[in-house]
């Protein structure tokens, strides 16, 4: 089969791969339907992240239930399933506490797992999918072709949405801030809006993002950074600041500016990937006694609640993703990510 593997430094090939097969009795094997590339995935291709040796990309995929291993007891040959961005066995403590990012067995796509086995990744044709019965959710039938972008978009981006404001404990009537305008950040937006926020600012200067951005819920823009930001979000509120701020990048200027718009006792959450923070506002958070939370969001754990929405057509997070690509131009999608010049990309093998 092929899949995705990256060599370093914008190097993408699609490679010919040896087909997945169960190894342990609670396996799954998976035939993809659609993946994505995630803006994660662009601090190794950038060479942020170095590698160690080529490795398998890709960690959203969704897709059919084609083998399953003899312990695998929730899932059906021809099941359609979403795949969370690790894998889990959704039973042990951590899991039990919702926090699957956490679990004692995690396994994450395209490295070896705890089970000795090498991961295989979601930017391909098929994929070993070990602790089935807890990593992989069932959907209720066969996808119609439009629900296709926003079930993958529950595999992580949607998910990470969610869990910023679970974390920053959005409540109804609130006014929030939103710093970051990609796939994340517009998902926030609009998980925010679902969660009853009045005022979302989206922080954001590119004016395609800025109308998806409105469109999922966000009330107001500020394209202006750091000082200036924080300042035009405080003209915005008449002189007040954000009861929460979310912040969806994982860099210090996006964190500065993130504790920068929130009122004293207000809250933080940070869900993005932190490769770009080397320092941290500290002295602001003391001052102003702010909340800060963060971490890995635990998609496993939001799948069901999001995928009724998604199947309901009460949210639609999949227009996140402005352009297809079929797998073989797999390298023509992060090129186009990292140029900006693409939000989010889906494959199609």
């Amino acid at each position: 089969m092929r899949a995705t593997v990256l060599h370093g430094a914008h190097d993408v090939r699609l490679e010919d791969v040896p087909d997945p097969a169960i190894a342990e009795p609670a396996d799954a094997v998976v035939r993809v339907t659609a993946a994505a590339v995630c803006g994660s995935d662009l601090w190794t291709y950038r060479g942020t992240a170095p590698l160690a040796s080529p490795t398998r990309f890709g960690h959203e995929f969704i897709g059919v239930v084609e083998e399953t291993g003899r312990d695998v007891h929730t899932l059906r040959r021809g099941e359609f399933v979403l795949a969370p961005f690790n894998a889990s066995d959704n039973t042990c403590p951590n899991c039990l506490n919702g926090m699957h990012t956490s679990c004692d067995r995690i396994a994450h796509w395209g490295v070896p797992g705890p089970d000795g086995h090498v991961m295989d990744a979601g930017q391909g044709e098929r994929v070993r999918v070990p602790m089935a019965d807890g990593t992989l959710v069932g959907t209720p039938g066969h996808p119609a072709p439009e629900h296709i972008p926003s079930l993958l978009a529950l595999c992580d981006v949607m998910s990470t949405g969610r869990h910023a404001t679970r974390i920053a404990r959005v409540a109804p009537g609130e006014t929030v801030v939103v710093s970051g305008d990609g796939a994340v950040g517009l998902c926030t937006v609009l998980a925010a809006r679902r969660a009853g926020a009045d005022r979302i600012i989206l922080m954001s200067r590119h004016p395609a993002r800025q109308s998806l951005g409105r469109e999922f819920g966000a009330t107001d823009i500020v394209a202006s950074r750091g000082e200036e930001g924080i300042a035009t979000v405080r003209d915005l509120l008449r002189g007040r600041l954000a009861d929460a701020a979310m912040e969806c990048v994982g860099t210090d200027q996006s964190l500065a500016q993130a504790t920068g718009t929130v009122r004293p006792g207000g809250r933080v959450a940070c869900v993005g990937l932190p490769l770009g923070v080397t320092s941290y506002p500290y002295h602001r958070t003391f001052s102003a006694g702010l909340t800060v939370t963060a971490g890995s969001a635990p998609a496993r754990a939001y799948l069901p609640e999001l995928l009724a929405d998604v199947w309901s057509g009460s949210i639609v997070p999949g227009r996140v993703f402005d352009r297809e690509y079929p797998l073989e131009r797999v390298a023509d999608a992060y090129a186009a990510m990292n140029e900006r010049t693409v939000l989010k990309a889906l494959l199609r093998p």
